[in-house]
C-alpha cells in the first residue's frame, strides 16, 4: 500500500496530547497503526503523555526539538528516531525559531 501524503487534508489539532498551540497532520489510519506526518510552528509541543497500551516512533524529516522521555531530556535532530516502548511517556516541543517537520508511528498492540 502506497501512502501519498502529498494527497492528504491537513488537519489542525490543537493543544494535542496537553501541548501548546497547533500541530498540523496528515494521517493515516486503520485499526493497526497510526502513521503521521506532522509539523509543529515554533514555540508548539505534544504534550506529555503516557503509552499505556501501545507505543510511538518519530522520525524527525526537519528540524530538531526536545523530547522530555520518561525522567530525561533528550534532543531529536534532524535524520534522527526516537522511540517510545509501551508503558512509557514523552512528549516533542518545538524550542527553536523554525518548523519542524516528523513522521511518527503509532503501532496498536494487540491485546
Amino acid at each position: 500500500m502506497i501512502l501519498d501524503f502529498s494527497k492528504m487534508e491537513v488537519t489542525v489539532l490543537k493543544n494535542f496530547k496537553g501541548g501548546a498551540k497547533e500541530m498540523f497532520v496528515k494521517m493515516f489510519a486503520d485499526d493497526k497503526n497510526k502513521i503521521m506526518l506532522s509539523v509543529l510552528k515554533p514555540g508548539a509541543s505534544i504534550g506529555y503523555h503516557k503509552h499505556e497500551n501501545n507505543c510511538e516512533i518519530i522520525f524527525m524529516i526537519k528540524g530538531n526539538a526536545m523530547v522530555n522521555y520518561d525522567n530525561e531530556t533528550l534532543r531529536l535532530n534532524n535524520g534522527q528516531a526516537f522511540y517510545c516502548p509501551m508503558g512509557h511517556s514523552h512528549d516533542l516541543v518545538n524550542d527553536t525559531e523554525d518548523e519542524i517537520m516528523f513522521f511518527a508511528v503509532v503501532p496498536e498492540l494487540a491485546q
